[in-house]
């Protein structure tokens, strides 16, 4: 059963944040590669993530592979970290539409990096397009800020 992200976790999800994507191949070696942008479904228990398509290569042939992977969102200048866990539902080119959404991700990753000291016309040079969207359905979501909530599970079927 999916997990239903509350709708203050869902602004969290879209709110410009640091992504890693990770994903398997078919022998079990992972791969991790940075997302460039992500918007969370009206039913809010799927999320759309990019991942830039020429770096994002490999983690394209492992989900074609096998559709398994899990996102790690952080917040730079505070650590308030999520995973979510769960299976590939489509993966297709990046549109026009998908550039706009991921430019206003990179205007919020710019700000979250700059309050930690990095330049903004340092982070303004990460390539966000061309893109590859990626929707996947929340299978499992995890609190992954540092303290003692670490590492708990949000219940499926319940709002998180």
């Amino acid at each position: 059963m999916a997990v239903r992200l509350s709708e203050e976790l869902a602004e969290f999800v879209e709110g410009g944040l640091s992504m890693l994507v990770g994903t398997r191949d078919a022998a079990m070696r992972p791969k991790v590669d940075r997302a460039v942008g992500t918007f969370v479904g009206a039913d809010r228990q799927t999320i759309t993530i990019y991942l830039n398509k020429e770096l994002g290569a490999q983690a394209v042939a492992n989900l074609e592979d096998n559709g398994t992977l899990a996102v790690t969102v952080s917040r730079p200048y505070d650590h308030r970290s999520l995973q979510l866990k769960g299976q590939m539902l489509s993966m297709r080119e990046g549109t026009e539409e998908d550039r706009a959404k991921q430019e206003r991700w990179l205007t919020g990753f710019v700000e979250h990096l700059y309050i930690v000291g990095l330049p903004r016309s340092v982070v303004r040079q990460l390539k966000v397009y061309p893109s590859v969207a990626v929707t996947m359905r929340i299978d499992d979501l995890f609190e992954q800020s540092p303290g003692p909530g670490a590492g708990r599970r949000f219940e499926a079927g319940s709002t998180a």
